[in-house]
């Protein structure tokens, strides 16, 4: 028989261990775009994009956003981060991206009364950054035992340097190690073992005339791709760092430095105008459907999906509350639900019912589908990250199914993210698979058909 977890208390509840807290620095002033932090891409804000990349990573905890801006903070407030307001002596041009975060972590543990363990510095100009790399930076420090940590990305071309721009191409690089606020570029590292050139040198080999060389090869010799180190590129998007190591360094970088490589196809920052033209123009390949368009045609199966989490209200019921002359609330239900919940079980799909709902029929309901409930909960998307943690599930595994707006940080974090008929238009735009049925009226048992076929059991094999 499953096991029925009690009611675990409250809403935000913080978890036992230090925080892993994202900040995304978002000025309000920008020269090469104006407005840029709030400059849509796939029809979505960059700021906005990147708080929901960051509330759906696995380990993060809270997505803070850093800005002197009130239409950034509202934005960013909107899509579900903690807001901080930066102080004009570090919202400048020269400010750097690390003063920005140490402000950040001060705020959020005097806000929150929660110690951070790893902080995350993500930059909303990398608007393909997804929460999949975010991952990977925090558990490179949180699971790893790196110091710190960011992305990379392949490269394979020969880079070379004009003599009469070596002056200025120092000062960028050192403003780019230094960290400059909001946007700072990925900076190119030769590869260890590989010497730079250095001006007056033909890749390291001699004195030669003033003009072009080679900083991460020799001129002379052009030896083949796969006969070369492979280089990586900092992308700019994504750092980690261990909370108390950065505090101490003052930087991004400290002890052991992890790199974790990413999908050069999506490396792109918006410095300039023509960067935010071809983001918008890449969108629609790299982001997949937009919201409003419909739903693929592919439903999930069996083979798709190790578990579900149900809403309560308006998914599993019609969203109606009928309330008697003593005030107590009734709602109602679907036997079909019921059916398609007891196969679900018996396939050995791992079940759960996560409802922000603090009325007793919730509990009373999971007793008699005997499936585990988690109710009452204000943040579904922190609860819905820790149980999947503590079972074992990989969240791109889970589908999850929903009526409303408050459904759409859990949205964010599943594989499967399905809305029923009747649902709030913004939540079918977000959803990858849609119901014909309306909550309350056999939407589960529909589902439940989708992953068993319609007989509720498993197809077999071919």
């Amino acid at each position: 028989m499953p096991h029925h977890p009690p009611h675990r208390p409250g809403p935000d509840t913080p978890p036992h261990r230090p925080a892993v807290v994202a900040v995304i620095p978002a000025r309000g002033g920008s020269k090469g775009v104006p407005a840029k932090n709030l400059a849509a891409v796939g029809g979505v804000p960059l700021v906005v994009r990147a708080v929901r990349a960051c509330r759906a990573a696995r380990l993060v905890t809270d997505v803070v956003v850093s800005t002197d801006d009130t239409a950034i903070a509202a934005a960013a407030r909107g899509a579900g981060a903690v807001v901080v307001r930066r102080p004009a002596d570090i919202a400048g041009d020269t400010a750097t991206s690390e003063a920005a975060v140490r402000h950040a972590m001060d705020a959020y543990e005097d806000g929150h009364g929660t110690p951070v363990g790893t902080v995350l510095l993500v930059q909303c100009t990398s608007p393909f950054l997804n929460r999949a790399d975010i991952d990977a930076v925090a558990a490179a420090v949180v699971e790893g035992g790196a110091d710190s940590a960011l992305t990379v990305a392949p490269f394979h071309g020969f880079v070379w340097r004009d003599e009469a721009d070596e002056a200025d191409a120092t000062d960028d690089a050192e403003h780019g190690a230094a960290g400059h606020a909001d946007g700072a570029g990925g900076a190119y590292a030769v590869p260890a073992g590989q010497p730079a050139a250095r001006p007056g040198t033909a890749g390291g080999t001699g004195p030669t005339a003033a003009g072009g060389h080679g900083v991460n090869h020799d001129k002379s010799h052009r030896p083949r791709r796969q006969d070369r180190p492979q280089d990586l590129l900092e992308t700019g998007a994504a750092y980690a760092m261990d909370a108390a190591g950065f505090r101490t360094s003052g930087h991004r970088f400290f002890g052991r430095t992890e790199l974790v490589r990413t999908d050069p196809a999506r490396v792109l920052e918006i410095d300039d105008p023509h960067d935010l033209d071809r983001a918008r123009a890449l969108a629609p390949l790299l982001d997949g459907p937009r919201p409003g368009e419909p739903a693929p045609a592919h439903l999930p199966t069996r083979d798709d999906i190790d578990a579900v989490v149900l809403d309560f209200d308006g998914t599993q019921t019609d969203d109606r509350v009928l309330i008697d002359a003593e005030g107590r609330e009734l709602v109602a239900v679907h036997r079909g639900d019921g059916l398609g919940i007891a196969a679900l079980r018996r396939a050995e799909l791992k079940l759960l019912i996560l409802s922000s709902e603090r009325n007793p029929v919730v509990a009373a309901r999971a007793r008699k589908l005997q499936v585990p409930v988690l109710h009452g909960i204000d943040r579904k998307d922190l609860a819905l990250k820790r149980w999947c943690e503590e079972s074992g599930i990989d969240p791109e595994r889970v589908l999850y199914v929903g009526n409303d707006v408050n459904d759409l940080p859990c949205f964010d974090l599943v594989g499967w993210p399905v809305a029923v008929a009747g649902a709030h238009d913004v939540v079918r735009g977000a959803a990858r698979a849609l119901t014909a049925t309306p909550g309350g009226s056999g939407a589960i048992r529909e589902i439940a058909g989708w992953l068993l076929g319609p007989s509720l059991r498993p197809e077999p094999a071919p």
